[in-house]
């Protein structure tokens, strides 16, 4: 891991730290035989272990965004498990990396947290064969965290603007006015900020600075990208590694899901949104607002718009939606067998049910039983 220079909770929670990168998982047996649960080699469903159906025997290669990491790691324990002969190999390198593997043919699927672009669709058709192009599955949802370590500073209370300030350079210190005033009778330190982002391409990092642009456009004056664009600040790779620094760094402040808080039991800032309350990032507050997204549909693609500028009480603005990136039709014959079962799994109400203990917020119920029949017409 490298740090590069640019330029001149009330959350507090335990949690066992997860793999990191790659998360190599496979079940037990080749073929599914006798015996074994699993798909036939004729690539018929089958009914695997614990109800989960399984595709045909096959191994997948998937990459993409770190937002659904933890998640991700629970899919595929328990599909494998289920379904022997199946290995699935998910890395956690980022959407944008995600993207350009699975448009250059190289995955089965892309995890991104931010959607292609209109021209990315259309090179899409080159990999999706039969007429067909890439569309979003919405699978899961979550809080982005806003982490900090400050000594003697539990809680800290920031708004939209306060936040671009510090993320933009222009804010340097933990006592300065803007900051005191939001958190009166705290003892601020004068401290030197240290901001840390995301050094590659990061779905996190698109919404992130579209919270900025949305809320506080006069002390953000960068458009949102997946590339961090603002001056200064250390850049680390990897929500991983970015809230491994910011845990070890004195004085530090940077944004990662809130699994990544939860595992190493980061203190998280509370965000005032203009709502009667300060809202903490948690996964109910986060469901709250995801709840407000506008959905957009065409033909099999399912997008949702998130409200940033919510101000409704209990609704932390800050989220993430994570899609997973398949072709409407023409996708890979060898696995898609195998692909097709286990996006069914991962929508399914087993697959959904227990991600809130993981740290992710639960996506609208019209949208999961949309992205379930979507899945049924994908070829």
């Amino acid at each position: 891991m490298k740090l590069r220079w640019k330029g001149g909770p009330r959350t507090r929670a335990a949690g066992a730290a997860f793999l990191s990168g790659a998360l190599f998982l496979t079940g037990c047996g080749a073929d599914g035989g006798s015996g074994s649960p699993g798909a036939t080699a004729t690539g018929r469903t089958t009914a695997g272990a614990g109800g989960i159906a399984c595709g045909r025997p096959a191994t997948l290669q998937a990459s993409g965004s770190t937002a659904q990491q933890y998640a991700m790691k629970v899919w595929i324990k328990n599909y494998t498990r289920a379904c022997p002969g199946t290995k699935i190999n998910y890395v956690a390198n980022g959407s944008g990396a995600g993207q350009d593997a699975f448009l250059r043919g190289g995955t089965a699927f892309a995890g991104s947290d931010s959607p292609l672009t209109a021209d990315q669709v259309a090179r899409s058709r080159k990999v999706c064969s039969g007429g067909g192009h890439a569309i979003h599955l919405p699978m899961v949802g979550g809080p982005i965290a806003v982490g900090f370590r400050l000594h003697g500073v539990d809680r800290l209370l920031l708004d939209a603007p306060t936040l671009a300030k510090i993320f933009n350079g222009r804010i340097t210190r933990w006592n300065d006015p803007a900051i005191a005033r939001l958190n009166k009778g705290v003892p601020l330190p004068s401290t030197p900020i240290r901001t840390f982002h995301r050094a590659d391409s990061s779905g996190t990092t698109d919404n992130f600075t579209a919270y900025l642009g949305a809320t506080a456009p006069g002390d953000w004056p960068y458009p949102h990208s997946k590339e961090w664009t603002a001056k200064g600040g250390r850049s680390v790779k990897g929500s991983s590694d970015l809230a491994a620094q910011v845990q070890r760094t004195e004085g530090a402040i940077g944004y990662f899901e809130l699994p990544y808080a939860v595992a190493r039991m980061i203190r998280t800032v509370s965000i005032d949104t203009g709502a009667p309350s300060p809202v903490d990032a948690n996964v109910l507050a986060a469901s709250h607002a995801i709840a407000g997204a506008k959905t957009v549909e065409t033909g099999n693609d399912l997008l949702l718009q998130l409200d940033y500028r919510t101000k409704v009480a209990g609704a932390y603005p800050i989220d993430v939606v994570t899609y997973e990136i398949v072709c409407d039709k023409g996708n890979k014959p060898a696995t898609w067998s195998a692909t097709k079962a286990f996006l069914t799994y991962m929508a399914s109400r087993k697959g959904q049910e227990n991600l809130t203990f993981q740290g992710y917020a639960t996506l609208p119920a019209a949208v999961v039983e949309k992205v379930r029949g979507e899945i049924g017409t994908l070829s």
